[in-house]
């Protein structure tokens, strides 16, 4: 039977709408994604931080080392799925890519050096920091990101881009700026030197954060291999730099109780959440775009905020930390709307595809 036009219709229009809701749906899958890791990334690896429990507390050093080895297991299995599952194929490949371009190898060496370095400072930040006040300083990224984009890639930022970066400073500036608690004492004070070792360890993770970032997108530009590819490279560099630095500063520790001391299923979370996050914002990157990617970052900062109040309780907010808040989410999305609207190559420059924070 020949079918009406009306009918004919309906079923083209149904076939073109379906992408577009399947394309919609990955899309804030995806940022829903971003802000259930980034937030629960910050929670876990705070509370993990200063949870007393009996025995060693587990060192940090080890995890930086766990969470590159899974990334590099998950990047493998990538480069497997891409390959159709053939292990031949995926031995070629690495062979090819790794062991037979080693100045192309070794390009990765500053930026996985640069990033171990990161993920051990993010540590230190969370030992010292609440939750809120570490989400909220740690956007400083997007300003050190911006200005290394501009000077190692030339790019060109708009009035509402640079203006958006004023705001930023200022925000982060009223979030530090000293005041005096209303709230009486926390189950877990932080004093003003801690905290101080806090902000210096965020600050550096800023600057190291913006610097690789632009660093490894420029050699992606630069080059047609694949990203899961450039990602165990950097995995294999990180491993290296990893187990010298848990060597070097944890060797006595790790030979008294082992490298896995003080290890739970808090911990191994901590881990997993650090090597998916690279994974998670590789996808916001592909299916959506800044302003909603600034969106998931928003969100994030708040439920971090609200969680570090009602639940871990080390967090006792000001009125100026909420205005320098607001101020730090709006900069975001002026960045990103800036970003949107001079139709730019969707690249997220402050990326660390499949490294930790992650995806924090």
């Amino acid at each position: 039977m020949a079918s009406s036009p009306d009918s004919m219709e309906a079923s083209h229009l149904d076939s073109m709408s379906s992408p577009r809701v399947s394309l919609s749906r990955l899309k804030y899958m995806s940022l829903g994604v971003l802000v259930l890791q980034t937030t629960s990334l910050v929670l876990t690896m705070r509370f993990s931080r200063t949870l007393q429990g009996e025995g060693p507390r587990y060192l940090a050093s080890t995890a930086v080392v766990s969470a590159e080895l899974l990334k590099i297991l998950i990047c493998l299995l990538l480069v497997f799925y891409d390959h159709s599952f053939s292990f031949r194929v995926l031995n070629l490949v690495l062979k090819e890519e790794i062991l037979n371009k080693p100045m192309e190898t070794l390009k990765l060496a500053i930026p996985s050096g640069i990033y171990t370095l990161q993920n051990n400072l993010l540590y230190v930040a969370l030992s010292n920091l609440d939750a809120a006040t570490y989400q909220v300083t740690y956007q400083l990224k997007i300003l050190t990101t911006a200005l290394f984009s501009v000077s190692m890639l030339g790019k060109r930022l708009g009035l509402y881009q640079w203006l958006s970066l004023l705001i930023l400073m200022t925000g982060i500036a009223l979030v530090q700026w000293p005041t005096e608690s209303l709230g009486g004492s926390s189950p877990t004070p932080l004093s003003a030197g801690t905290q101080l070792v806090g902000v210096i360890a965020v600050l550096i993770a800023c600057f190291s954060s913006g610097f690789a970032g632009v660093y490894f997108e420029k050699i992606l530009k630069e080059t047609k291999q694949s990203v899961w590819v450039r990602n165990i490279q950097l995995g294999l560099f990180g491993l290296v730099f990893g187990l010298m630095g848990v060597f070097v500063y944890d060797g006595e520790r790790v030979r008294e109780s082992g490298l896995f001391q003080g290890y739970n299923p808090l911990t191994w979370s901590v881990v997993a959440l650090q090597a998916l996050g690279g994974l998670v914002i590789a996808a916001v990157i592909k299916y959506a775009d800044n302003i909603l990617k600034g969106f998931a970052t928003s969100l994030s900062i708040i439920l971090s905020t609200l969680i570090s109040y009602f639940w871990l309780e080390d967090f006792d907010p000001t009125s100026v930390f909420f205005l320098g808040a607001v101020l730090v989410i709006a900069a975001t999305f002026l960045y990103g709307y800036e970003a949107e609207t001079c139709h730019q190559p969707q690249q997220s420059l402050d990326w660390r595809p499949a490294t930790s924070h992650s995806r924090v």
